[in-house]
């Protein structure tokens, strides 16, 4: 934290430099309206002016997983990309070891007040665990989720960048209980609500303009949108196959829309799996697709079938039935409050689950607390506070 004189009104503004960090899709979500909120913050009359630098390592390569939402979701380009480059740059391992070298010397460069991460990837633990290390604060947004299954690269993520970062910013009670359950000091705590939501109620009127329907020849509430991308889902080539008996049954009942991750893309390739999906008339594989798009394939299906966790959050905040397809999540929430169900990864399970709603008995939910469109302008506040303090 420094000092500097305004010499338009010549008084003494503090000045704080704090770098947010994105590496993959679902990170951008996240990071949108924070950037937007500290653009907000300093255009607001304060005696606090906050240097804002994002940092993007290019753990997401691909156009449609990672540019086409930076121009959706109207994120600045970075001050600093690492180019890591996904798979490309070799194991986690690997990946990590690159991350951290090179964000090490954005923090020679800058030497930040504060580095932000969101999320649960590589980028989140890599930066977090380089910053601390380096001496520069870390806040985690999206804090606390525990799914308890530590198979998952996610999981320990999460655990590791909770248990060194110096704010932890959650987006449901069970973060904050399971967190007090690990000894982390109440006051490294803050329930402050969801910004993927925030982007999500930001950006939903500009989604339903989307013509993704028109283009693909789909009706609304007359269509199921999925996703399946996790290494649960498609690294296990009966595992995948499993999932894709169950499509197999379900398109024979309602027209199921695919944007198909290049992880699973891979697989099917890898697998032999290619003939399976083209034997389903009723299955309909795309590109991925942007932001706007996929949240309007989402707002207007009948149903989502899904291995994500974000997904699982705004389909509930929409009221749009879910079927995860994993056997735990770390978002429980959404179960508890709203209209996720559970199914694991049982072909007859996510079958009969589908029926019921194609039935017309759909799981009915709310949105929980906090999730109103305000998350990020509370961490901005909050970590304000807690800088100026310290």
């Amino acid at each position: 934290m420094t000092l500097e004189n305004n010499n338009n009104n010549n008084n003494i503004k503090q000045k704080l430099k704090i770098i947010t960090v994105a590496g993959a899709r679902p990170n951008f979500m996240k990071v949108a309206p924070f950037l937007k909120a500290l653009d907000k913050f300093n255009d607001s009359s304060n005696d606090i002016v906050i240097t804002s630098l994002f940092a993007h390592t290019g753990q997401h390569y691909d156009v449609n997983m990672s540019d086409v939402f930076f121009k959706n979701l109207q994120i600045k380009q970075p001050e600093y990309h690492l180019g890591i480059g996904g798979a490309a740059a070799g194991s986690i391992v690997e990946q990590t070891a690159k991350i951290m070298t090179e964000f090490e010397k954005v923090l020679v460069t800058e030497k930040p007040d504060l580095v932000v991460v969101v999320g649960d990837v590589t980028s989140t633990i890599s930066c977090a665990l380089t910053s601390v290390r380096y001496g520069v604060k870390a806040a985690h947004i999206e804090a606390g989720l525990r799914s308890f299954d530590r198979t998952m690269p996610e999981e320990i993520n999460r655990i590791l960048t909770d248990k060194i970062a110096d704010f932890l910013f959650v987006t449901e009670e069970s973060g904050v209980k399971h967190l007090k359950n690990e000894g982390v000091s109440e006051d490294k705590i803050f329930l402050v609500g969801n910004l993927m939501i925030d982007s999500l109620v930001q950006f939903k009127e500009i989604a339903l303009k989307s013509t993704i329907l028109h283009d693909l020849g789909l009706e609304k509430g007359k269509y199921i949108a999925a996703t399946l991308h996790r290494p649960s889902s498609v690294d296990d080539k009966r595992t995948f196959a499993n999932l894709l008996d169950a499509f197999e049954e379900i398109q024979k009942k309602m027209k199921i829309v695919l944007p198909l991750h290049p992880r699973s893309k891979k697989k099917l390739q890898d697998f032999g799996l290619q003939s399976k999906i083209e034997k389903m008339q009723n299955l309909l594989i795309i590109e991925p697709v942007g932001y706007f798009d996929f949240l309007k394939l989402m707002m207007d299906a009948k149903l989502v079938i899904t291995d994500s966790g974000g997904i699982q959050e705004e389909t509930t905040f929409l009221g749009i039935p879910c079927i995860t397809t994993r056997n735990n999540t770390e978002r429980p929430v959404t179960i508890e409050l709203g209209t996720n169900v559970l199914v694991g990864l049982d072909k007859n399970k996510i079958i009969d689950e589908t029926l019921k709603v194609l039935s017309g008995n759909a799981k009915k939910g709310i949105a929980p607390p906090l999730w109103d469109g305000n998350a990020a302008e509370r961490v901005v506040k909050i970590i304000v506070e807690k800088l100026m303090i310290s």
